[in-house]
């Protein structure tokens, strides 16, 4: 029997030969991810209710994330009830204030190809970058997940989006993710597995296809995956098994499309899908850049800004929040971080911060910001009345640089 790569994931976590798209499984769970905001603040209190314990505190991961740096008693109450709780629960697999979790879990190596693993957080799709399963869950379904080990799942159809040829210099795979929720809106991954493919894709290094994975979020879809390959192991630092997609699978549909021909995109408020190529937002003057978010600040996120911002200066506010310490003492070590102060770059904490409207430097009413995080929704990142762009960092950076939106192809040359 074919399987898509979605199929083979679910048949092994569900103990199974094979599975059908449509029925409901069953699946053991090899990883639960939860960080503060989603995590023991919320499953504490019903494990108490319940007299429950953690049925496997080695495949519980914790990572505190979106109240940090605290700033207030909430803040401070949230962060002190997930130290606690990793504690009493003996869980070891706790990073505190070391970064986003959906960037943190793979950079410590949590994540491998054949897994199963749900996470207390909308972007989990991120793990899918490794031939992982890995998808989204509310607090009381991951409550099940913590106290039985297992979760139930309807077998997703996949859905194949390829893009063939090469991305040109200046766009990157966020430019591919706002292109695809701007053709098929927010909900055109139908809650099924979108499968990245096609040799454009697996040109990509792995913080870009994160990327898309990240962001299969904002397409709708439960998860979106990738057939591991030699950047996996490259990332990985070792040897894995190979998971991908039997060639004759039964699809839900299959789009293609010619990388080559793809200009870099820009969403305008309030909604990924509100996305153009970027020459139709030229006339657009914001007065705040931020690069930042999983989805935008990642160590090559970072890069991307840092080769449009080399020996410039920006000419409105700019915001840098690394989306990982790791990353960005890395950043810092081979000079990247130094291009971006040197342009004015303010660094902010490694966090979601304004992404998710946490912490003191949410946007103002007056604000008109071009941001490289994942969703400009009405209010989400601070302020109703503020207006968010959403880009990729070479166009956050270009846009930065030129004092409106400006297509960053026009300063790498």
């Amino acid at each position: 029997m074919k399987q898509t790569l979605a199929e083979k994931l679910v048949s092994r976590a569900a103990g199974r030969a094979s599975v059908t798209a449509g029925e409901i499984v069953t699946c053991k769970v090899d990883l639960a991810m939860m960080h503060d905001s989603g995590g023991p603040r919320r499953v504490k209190p019903m494990l108490e209710r319940l007299g429950a314990k953690v049925w496997d505190p080695s495949k519980v991961v914790v990572i505190t994330d979106h109240y940090l740096p605290a700033y207030d008693d909430d803040s401070r109450k949230i962060i002190r009830i997930a130290r606690d709780w990793v504690r009493e629960a003996g869980i070891d697999n706790f990073y505190d204030a070391q970064g986003i979790c959906h960037i943190v879990l793979p950079e410590r190596g949590h994540l491998r190809p054949g897994m199963f693993a749900a996470g207390g957080d909308s972007h989990s799709p991120t793990g899918g970058a490794f031939a992982a399963y890995m998808f989204g869950v509310g607090a009381t379904e991951m409550l099940g997940v913590l106290v039985t080990g297992e979760i139930w799942l309807k077998v997703p159809h996949t859905i194949a989006m390829e893009f063939d040829g090469r991305f040109a210099d200046g766009v990157s795979a966020k430019d591919a993710m706002l292109f695809l929720i701007g053709r098929f809106g927010l909900d055109g991954g139908q809650y099924q597995a979108v499968e990245y493919r096609g040799a454009a894709i697996r040109a990509l290094p792995m913080q870009e296809r994160m990327t898309l994975y990240n962001m299969a979020a904002e397409l709708g879809a439960q998860t979106g995956l990738i057939a591991s390959d030699d950047v996996t192991r490259e990332f990985l630092k070792s040897d894995i098994e190979i998971w991908e997609s039997d060639a004759e699978a039964a699809l839900l549909a299959h789009h293609r499309f010619d990388a080559s021909t793809l200009p870099p995109q820009v969403a305008a408020p309030h909604t990924p899908a509100n996305t153009r190529p970027v020459h139709e937002f030229i006339d657009v003057k914001p007065n705040l850049a931020y690069i930042g978010a999983c989805t935008g600040a990642k160590l090559a996120d970072l890069r991307m800004a840092a080769r449009v911002l080399k020996r410039r200066r920006a000419k409105m506010r700019l915001m840098v929040a690394p989306a990982s310490l790791r990353d960005q003492q890395a950043a810092e070590r081979e000079g990247t971080l130094k291009i971006l102060t040197d342009a004015g770059a303010e660094l902010l904490p490694n966090a979601c911060g304004i992404c998710a409207g946490f912490g003191e430097h949410v946007l103002p009413a007056d604000a008109v910001a071009i941001s490289s995080t994942a969703r400009n929704f009405k209010g989400r990142m601070g302020s109703p009345a503020s207006q968010v762009y959403l880009a990729s960092p070479y166009t956050v950076a270009a846009s930065a640089v030129a004092g409106r939106i400006a297509d960053p192809r026009e300063l790498l040359r």
